[in-house]
């Protein structure tokens, strides 16, 4: 397993794996609709586009010889989408294809996170995730993470409740 950078020359890629790792992880909990609506938004071309532009976010394959097993978008300071500022460091994503979860890739991109969290100096790291996601919520907890609070997430026309979770360094 290698864990690589993104950059503009991959967005093709980051749209494909966005979509593909979106839809394995919660299609079965999800009108069609809602799915299409939100993936249409998040992953479009442009938005990554300008996400992968953007300063203070990084995009980071995990790749199996040649094959693109997951990837994970970090945010920092003003492109954190709550908390902003110098102190934390925000996951927004980690996603895993279906066929290579179970294998720690997981754990392998977020020691990436805390390897990058400690070089930048911040305080701590947070993240949101659904709160109808009881395993990667376990997941984050055995990693360091505990609930601090909650938000909305707008999946379509459905509001969703993410958990925030935080692991202070």
């Amino acid at each position: 397993m290698e864990i690589t950078k993104a950059n503009i020359g991959d967005i093709d890629i980051l749209v494909s794996l966005s979509r593909k790792t979106f839809y394995e992880s919660f299609h079965h909990l999800n009108k069609p609709e809602n799915m299409d609506a939100y993936m249409d938004k998040a992953f479009a071309f442009e938005r990554l586009l300008s996400e992968l532009r953007n300063e203070n976010s990084e995009f980071y394959f995990l790749q199996n010889d040649k094959e693109i097993a997951g990837y994970l978008k970090i945010n920092m300071k003003e492109a954190q989408t709550e908390f902003k500022g110098d102190s934390s460091l925000e996951i927004e994503r980690i996603y895993i294809s279906e066929s290579y979860q179970s294998n720690g890739y997981g754990t392998d991109l977020l020691n990436k996170v805390k390897e990058i969290a400690a070089t930048s100096g911040v305080k701590y790291i947070w993240l949101g995730v659904w709160e109808k996601n009881p395993a990667a919520i376990r997941f984050y907890e055995r990693n360091g993470f505990n609930v601090f609070s909650e938000h909305e997430f707008q999946m379509g026309d459905e509001v969703q409740m993410d958990k925030l979770m935080i692991c202070k360094l």
